[in-house]
């Protein structure tokens, strides 16, 4: 029974949402990169740049259902047929489009496996149970999901404008982990909408309840993030030399896991910088997000997750003017203060034996 449970929570919440964010990030995310580069005043270029990037927005539902089927291995049609399943459940799903999509591409793939390659008129029968199965659930449970991420978006947004230090420290502390850990950060940004900004049709506009709340929120949530990648990165440099610098700083902290469940002990560091940059980055920066909500889980995984603040400050919906206090926060919260945090933290445990030398070498 637990090996079967351990089973089917690594297919759904491991591999299922670790595709749902990569679908996100090729069509959504890489469109707002594109709209953005299309503010670039370039004759032609800057017109077609902007169109591309629209239509990212508007295909992110099929992109994340694709990529949700793909990662359940499931047949080419049953693949095929989630494209009008991911659109549909993300439509209906509202705010909630990316949870909405998340769940019923895994029931419509699932029960469209059932009956693939099961009779001689294949080509029929999967694509019409698959989109069937997907297109009910969209009408009937896509609109309730919605309501419900929309609801707890909207809570965090609320709680982190009332209690901006409390809730600094816990969102940046929570997400940062969930970065480390063998799920999708990213994934659970976009299902809860961790932005002050909300893509409409395609269009971006303003998070219809809390913009203010959720995009500090997503500030935070950057800020925990950043803080286990740069931390884990510059606290074993001397172990990993400039591969492991890179493969964590740019990569992803995950690779530590192997390490963490060795020695839990490896993590204070870095959970305390996220502890330390959260509760910064809404009290004293204020550091808001309206860029995708996606890269409010992404950290420095490309850079991702500062571009993404810095893509929203320049995208149409940030309501203030960028100041100089803006570009020091985004450095000293991303990359300046997770460095210096952690690698401090970490001497300490050194010198105390809580961490031994061999304790943060990555494996080949």
């Amino acid at each position: 029974m637990k090996e079967t449970l351990k089973k089917y929570a690594k297919r759904y919440f491991i591999d299922a949402m670790g595709a749902m964010a990569l679908g996100l990030f090729a069509s959504l995310l890489i469109g707002t990169i594109f709209k953005a580069l299309g503010m670039i005043p370039i004759p032609k270029v800057s017109e077609f740049l902007t169109e591309l990037g629209s239509y990212g927005a508007k295909i992110a539902g099929p992109a994340m259902a694709v990529a949700i089927a793909y990662a359940l291995k499931a047949h080419p049609l049953v693949i095929f047929s989630t494209v009008l399943v991911g659109y549909m459940a993300n439509e209906k799903g509202g705010a909630g489009g990316p949870l909405a999509v998340l769940i019923i591409a895994i029931a419509a793939s699932e029960i469209g496996m059932l009956v693939s390659k099961k009779t001689k008129i294949d080509i029929l029968v999967t694509p019409f149970v698959t989109i069937l199965v997907g297109g009910l659930l969209s009408v009937l449970i896509a609109p309730p999901i919605g309501v419900a991420a929309s609801w707890v978006g909207s809570f965090i947004g609320w709680a982190t404008l009332q209690q901006p230090f409390l809730m600094g420290l816990i969102v940046s502390v929570v997400v940062g982990i969930a970065l480390t850990l063998p799920i999708s950060s990213a994934a659970i940004c976009a299902a809860i909408g961790l932005s002050g900004m909300a893509v409409v049709g395609g269009v971006a506009a303003l998070a219809p309840n809390n913009p203010e709340g959720l995009a500090l929120a997503g500030g935070a949530a950057i800020a925990g993030c950043c803080a286990q990648m740069v931390g884990f990165a510059v606290m074993s440099f001397k172990e990993n030399k400039w591969g492991g610098l890179i493969s964590q700083g740019i990569g992803t902290s995950m690779l530590q896991m192997p390490n963490i469940v060795r020695n839990p002990r490896i993590w204070i560091p870095t959970i305390v910088a996220s502890a330390i940059t959260g509760p910064l980055s809404t009290c004293v920066f204020g550091l808001k997000m309206y860029g995708a909500a996606i890269n409010s889980g992404m950290g420095t995984c490309g850079f991702l997750g500062p571009i993404g603040m810095i893509l929203g400050w320049f995208g149409g919906v940030y309501p203030e003017q960028i100041t100089a206090l803006d570009w020091v926060g985004l450095f000293l919260i991303c990359l300046i203060l997770p460095a210096v945090i952690s690698l401090a933290l970490s001497e300490l445990l050194y010198k105390v034996k809580w961490i031994k030398p061999g304790d943060l070498t990555l494996q080949d």
